[in-house]
């Protein structure tokens, strides 16, 4: 699978050749995780609909879900105005975080409304 170079001459890439990926749940709106692609993943991800990643840890892709059952469609991608971030819209099954939660963004509240 190769990306569109119509969309890969509008990415920017960090020196690895990766580039940022929020999900954002598309029924709540919640951001669910961050991770990074590289043009294969994101080929890969507009191919199947199946949320993919590049793993820097273990320098290799890998498909949400695909050990834990808990899966992303994603149902939308869109290139942000630098073009060094894309955000995909998903319908999430189970958790996303691989601590087991619904979201990465659970754990620690840094700054919240004011009351």
């Amino acid at each position: 699978m190769s990306l569109d170079p119509s969309i890969a001459s509008r990415l920017k890439r960090n020196d690895a050749g990766l580039f940022t990926a929020v999900a954002q749940e598309r029924s709540t709106g919640d951001v669910l995780m961050v991770a990074w692609m590289d043009d294969e993943a994101l080929a890969r991800t507009l191919e199947t609909r199946k949320g993919t990643y590049y793993s820097r840890s273990r320098q290799q892709y890998w498909v949400k879900g695909e050990t834990s059952g808990h899966t992303q469609y994603v149902h939308e991608v869109r290139l942000d105005c630098d073009g060094d971030t894309v955000l995909l819209i998903v319908d999430q099954v189970g958790a996303a975080c691989h601590t087991g939660t619904h979201t990465c963004f659970d754990a620690d509240v840094l700054l919240s409304p004011e009351s």
